[in-house]
């Protein structure tokens, strides 16, 4: 059983630790074999179970549209996030999804497009999908190629997007694309582009170590509405960090589940190994270890959430989001390790929870922004303050 008293951290008001444990109650009774051999037909499934649970209103913003408030609780976010992550990480992934596809709207959509968008979203019944990352521009935003040309009262688009997460199963996309109001990032806008729509193609699936869809994206003279596109032209990057900013402290508490899974993990094969007549956690070298592990997920949570709380106090996050995202995941990295060498040969047998958390933590230190990215992130902001 995890740690539990960070939920009396003063981060966090009474109604979130009753959110969490209500969760870990639900997670524990319907997420046991959420995980099957077809990853597409499991993110389904599971984005229909979190919507049936009602925990995809916590994704959405606005009470009107289907959310559980008027804005998006980032703490909330975290900790069901992390609580996630701890029992299924398909599970986590099918849930920060929802948000980060559709959180574009939440943050910046018209009254029409929320609710088009977020009410379906919310009860689980459209899949949402975020296309920023092309293949010549992932960190690089202001490198990025795929173009929509206004023609009258629509928007034709030409391009490519790759790694994108729910590539292939999602019912609509939120792209961004150039639009050159002016150059490098100021020329840029963002699109809901429906899976339907004639000219988008999926081009190709992508098969990653720990198994989600994923997908690259092709656009050849699609052409869509000009009521589809998301705030004011020219103000796509503004809005693809804006939704960044939410999510990306979210991806430090998703890695913090993995870590707490692994410490449980550690502790319970430390505890029950017999080795040399006394159990593995009788070594002073094990509970060095141990010592290490716990103090680093601390260590994460502090960060994570003190960036959780700064944002829902209408606070600028960029550097505490960075500097949360970044440790946590190098972190969980480092704590996954040690189980999995705790556990000795078991560790990398296909399917050990320590064996799979292994391969769920290593894309986390790369998407919405990769460790060197936040290292550049946090000293950028240090230098603008000064």
């Amino acid at each position: 059983m995890s740690d539990k008293s960070y939920l009396a951290w003063p981060f966090f008001d009474a109604r979130h630790a009753e959110l969490e444990q209500r969760l870990d109650t639900w997670a524990a009774q319907h997420l046991q074999d959420a995980h099957g051999a077809d990853v597409d037909d499991s993110c389904r499934k599971l984005v229909k179970l979190l919507g049936d649970g009602g925990w995809l209103r916590h994704a959405v913003g606005g009470t009107a549209h289907g959310g559980a408030g008027d804005t998006i609780d980032t703490r909330a976010i975290c900790l069901l996030r992390e609580t996630l992550a701890r029992h299924e990480g398909l599970a986590d992934f099918a849930f920060a999804m929802q948000g980060l596809g559709s959180g574009a709207i939440s943050l910046f959509g018209t009254d029409a497009q929320k609710q088009a968008y977020l009410p379906k979203v919310a009860r689980g019944e459209a899949i949402a999908a975020f296309a920023l990352s092309e293949p010549q521009a992932g960190s690089d935003v202001a490198a990025m190629a795929c173009a929509a040309v206004r023609d009258g009262d629509s928007y034709v688009l030409d391009g490519e997007k790759t790694w994108i997460s729910n590539g292939g199963i999602a019912d609509f996309y939120v792209v961004f694309a150039r639009t050159g109001e002016q150059p490098g990032a100021r020329g840029i806008s963002a699109f809901i582009v429906d899976a339907d729509t004639p000219g988008f193609t999926i081009a190709e699936r992508i098969d990653v170590i720990a198994p989600h869809p994923l997908a690259r994206l092709a656009f050849n003279g699609c052409r869509i509405p000009a009521s589809q596109r998301i705030g004011d032209g020219g103000q796509g990057f503004k809005v693809a960090m804006a939704t960044l900013d939410v999510f990306r402290t979210s991806v430090a508490a998703a890695a913090l589940g993995f870590a707490r899974r692994a410490l449980d993990e550690a502790l319970e094969r430390a505890t029950t190994r017999k080795m040399f007549g006394q159990t593995l956690a009788d070594f002073q070298l094990t509970q060095a270890k141990l010592a290490q592990m716990a103090t680093g997920i601390d260590s994460s949570a502090l960060l994570t959430y003190r960036a959780a709380w700064q944002r829902d106090q209408g606070q600028n996050v960029t550097k505490e989001a960075a500097m949360a995202k970044m440790t946590a995941t190098e972190t969980a990295q480092q704590v996954i390790d040690a189980a999995v060498q705790m556990f000795g040969g078991l560790g990398v047998v296909s399917d050990v929870p320590v064996e799979r958390l292994y391969r769920e933590i290593r894309a986390l230190r790369i998407y919405e922004g990769a460790t060197e990215v936040q290292q550049l992130i946090i000293a950028r902001e240090l230098l603008r303050a000064r």
